[in-house]
């Protein structure tokens, strides 16, 4: 059993030390953190603007986490805020835009290229298999681990 459990927490470690490696290598050109992906691809598909509190619960981060990257990308002329703290609405700007496009067609050649040699139902059955590990991980997390009695 403990082989299983080693395998699956290296897998998934594996998998998200890459991930964000080609976040950071992405995001290198625009001088940002490779977290400012996610917001650029979250901002990009709500055109209207989220707020800070919205794009933390979206992208799973912390709060603190989302305002130093906003700020950042604010700096950089990617977002527009409509106005001070965690109520104002984000938005990107045309600089933005650009920049979410060329994320979202890095992370679709990404995806294509880690996908190579899967068949279309391999990967459907992966994505439904998965989706099911993540749902029973996430109630574990909440419930905890069932003491033996």
């Amino acid at each position: 059993m403990l082989e299983r459990f080693d395998q699956f927490t290296f897998a998934i470690s594996s998998i998200h030390r890459f991930v964000q490696k080609i976040q950071r290598d992405e995001m290198e050109r625009y001088g940002l953190k490779g977290a400012a992906v996610q917001y650029l691809l979250a901002l990009m598909r709500h055109p209207e603007g989220l707020t800070a509190a919205q794009l933390s619960q979206l992208c799973d981060r912390d709060k603190a986490a989302v305002s130093r990257i906003v700020a950042e990308m604010e700096g950089k002329g990617l977002l527009h805020r409509s106005g001070p703290g965690y109520r104002a609405v984000l938005t990107l700007t045309e600089a933005g835009i650009q920049a979410a496009r060329y994320t979202d067609q890095r992370a679709c050649l990404a995806a294509e290229l880690v996908g190579r040699g899967v068949s279309e139902e391999d990967r459907l059955q992966f994505y439904q298999t998965l989706a099911k590990y993540v749902a029973n991980i996430q109630t574990l997390s909440e419930k905890g681990i069932p003491r033996e009695e």
